[in-house]
């Protein structure tokens, strides 16, 4: 089966690159000229781990390519997928332009019947409208075409993408007709052969169970949050509290970890578009929006948090920052935490010197007054307290002795929870952390 996807950003080239692994030939097209030569050379426009192998492996064994050409490569392919950006508006709701665009392109160049899917995370809607700018496209040059329409949402989370995609929790597909769902069974046929759960849906379905499992997730980010804060007033301890009520079945463990809130390129914009279109549509998630202002709140806390381990002022002082990207594993610097932080800090007067593992670019373009650092001790020479703001590995064995050393005044504020309180303050520490005494 020939397919193509359209966009080449995280999710659109990790898409393309395990469905060539699963023998499918792929055409990958981005509009970005520069883009497509660097992927031609091998070069990735993103880090995520074991992506890059990947790629050149079935580029080299011909079934990946990558194009700026879309015409040719719709042409070309039975399924059409869209993974092109859906970036957020000011007042929470998607811009789409970049898939109608898109569309219109499909519907210029279709030849003959097409399955046109939706993977980029969009509103319920949206493939209705991606339907009707085809057929507005095709009515234009006086064409007919039988097509279908689609909407298969990616679950996929940066730094496991490739795990996530080989070996899913499920794979949601929504379809108008029967002809398109046989044709997306067949493309997903090697994970019907390890029994992946399938989930069958209308299209709009489909388009809501993105938002809704995000919605949720980050429910439980904020929640626990809360619970932290609330430890905190009581002298209680978060992570007790976490595993007491996570070991319940029926609300498990994951997601109950306490810090400066989520961030990324998916929980952000999802809630505050899934909070939008409720709104539009005259059904408010209020739950949700609770979600958005707790976590927005976090943050805020977490700079106050840092302040109070300065002496109530970071007006002259010298922090360090351990971790820019929003989670370990990955260089995405799209809402991390840091960046409210760090910027929080400079607000006040501090100075911010940083290190991470693998964001070090994408941080230097956002973040261009932090001085950034060779490494973890780098960044702690002669700074008077250090913080760990994102919880990469590599931090979680630091050289303690070094770093007390190293920095002005011995303080460790934790927003990640990564050390345990009593070892720190023995080691000699004025150790912070969230929710724990």
């Amino acid at each position: 089966m020939n397919i193509c996807v359209i966009g080449s950003g995280y999710v659109g080239l990790v898409t393309g690159a395990c469905f060539a692994e699963f023998g499918v030939h792929v055409i990958c097209v981005d509009k970005d000229e520069e883009k497509v030569v660097a992927l031609k050379r091998g070069e990735l426009p993103i880090y995520e781990p074991g992506l890059d192998a990947l790629v050149e492996r079935n580029v080299q064994q011909g079934r990946l390519a990558f194009s700026t050409d879309t015409a040719e490569a719709v042409r070309a392919s039975l399924v059409i997928f869209i993974a092109v950006q859906t970036p957020p508006r000011e007042d929470g709701s998607t811009d789409l332009s970049a898939v109608e665009e898109v569309a219109r392109e499909i519907g210029r160049a279709m030849d003959g019947y097409k399955v046109v899917v939706t993977k980029s995370t969009v509103p319920v809607g949206t493939s209705k409208r991606v339907r009707a700018l085809i057929e507005e496209e095709l009515a234009r040059a006086g064409r007919r075409v039988d097509f279908s329409v689609a909407s298969n949402p990616e679950f996929l989370r940066e730094g496991a993408a490739i795990g996530d995609f080989m070996r899913p929790d499920r794979v949601v597909i929504g379809t108008e007709d029967e002809q398109a769902a046989a044709i997306l069974k067949d493309l997903y046929r090697p994970l019907y052969l390890i029994e992946a759960p399938f989930v069958h849906t209308d299209v709009q379905t489909a388009e809501l169970t993105k938002y809704a499992a995000n919605a949720f997730l980050a429910t439980k980010i904020s929640f626990i949050n809360e619970m932290a804060n609330l430890c905190e007033k009581i002298g209680g301890d978060v992570h007790d509290l976490a595993k007491g009520i996570g070991l319940d079945n029926r609300i498990g463990r994951k997601f109950l970890h306490p810090g400066p809130g989520f961030g990324g390129s998916c929980f952000p914009k999802d809630t505050r578009s899934a909070a939008h279109f409720g709104r539009e549509l005259g059904s408010p998630l209020e739950i949700v929006e609770a979600v958005i202002r707790v976590n927005e709140g976090q943050r805020a806390r977490m700079v106050e948090k840092i302040a109070t381990a300065l002496g109530g002022d970071p007006a002259g002082k010298t922090v360090a920052v351990l971790g820019l990207s929003f989670k370990p594993e990955t260089d995405d610097m799209r809402d991390a935490p840091s960046v409210d932080i760090i910027r929080g800090l400079l607000a006040q007067g501090g100075r911010v010197r940083a290190y991470d593992p693998v964001a070090m670019k994408n941080a230097a373009a956002l973040l261009p007054e932090v001085t950034l650092c060779k490494d973890a001790y780098e960044a702690c020479d002669g700074a008077d307290a250090l913080v760990i703001v994102t919880e990469w590995n590599q931090f979680r064995m630091l050289d303690l002795d070094r770093i007390r050393d190293l920095l002005r005044e011995p303080v460790v504020v934790d927003l990640r929870n990564v050390y345990e309180p009593e070892p720190m303050r023995a080691a000699g520490f004025r150790y912070t952390c969230v929710g724990r005494g």
